[in-house]
C-alpha cells in the first residue's frame, strides 16, 4: 500500500495527464469538460475522476457518455506518462460541488434578507422588563 503522500501526488498527476488528454479528444459530445478532483485508492491500482461540464442537462449526459466511452483511451495515455508497473483504471464522476454551491448561495441570500427584515422590525422596539433586571435591595441611607 502507497503512503498518503504517494497517493496525493499520483492523484495529482493523473488529474492533470486526464485533463490534457480529455482536451485532445475528438468526440464532438465532449463539451466543455474540467477535470476537478481526482482520488486513488490505497493500492494506486484505481482512479476516480471528478468532473464538471459548462451547459445544460443534455451536454452533461452526453459528455458523461463520451468520457465513458473515452476511458480505455485515457486509461492508455496516462499509464504511459505515469510509467507505474500497473496503469490504474479510471472511473468519471460528475462533480456535484459547483451546484450545492449555488444551492448554498441562494439559502445565504434569502438568510440576508430575513435578518434584514428582523432587524428593521427591531429597530423601534424596546426590551421587555426593567431597564435594571437586577433587584436593588433597600437600603437605609445610613449605610452608604
Amino acid at each position: 500500500m502507497a503512503d498518503e503522500a504517494k497517493r496525493s501526488q499520483v492523484a495529482k498527476r493523473v488529474m492533470e495527464l486526464t485533463a490534457q488528454a480529455v482536451r485532445k479528444l475528438k468526440d464532438p459530445r465532449v463539451g466543455m469538460v474540467t477535470i476537478t478532483d481526482a482520488r486513488m485508492t490505497p493500492d494506486l491500482r484505481e482512479a476516480t475522476i471528478f468532473y464538471t461540464v459548462l451547459g445544460d442537462e443534455e451536454q452533461v449526459k452526453s459528455s458523461s457518455a463520451a468520457l465513458e466511452r473515452a476511458r480505455g483511451h485515457l486509461r492508455t495515455v496516462v499509464g504511459r506518462a505515469l510509467g507505474m508497473r500497473h496503469t490504474p483504471s479510471l472511473a468519471f464522476v460528475a462533480d456535484t460541488v459547483p451546484e450545492h454551491a449555488g444551492r448554498i448561495e441562494e439559502l445565504l441570500a434569502e438568510a440576508a434578507k430575513a435578518d434584514a427584515e428582523v432587524h428593521k422590525i427591531a429597530r423601534g422596539a424596546a426590551y421587555a422588563g426593567d431597564p435594571n433586571p437586577y433587584r436593588e435591595e433597600d437600603k437605609p441611607e445610613d449605610e452608604e
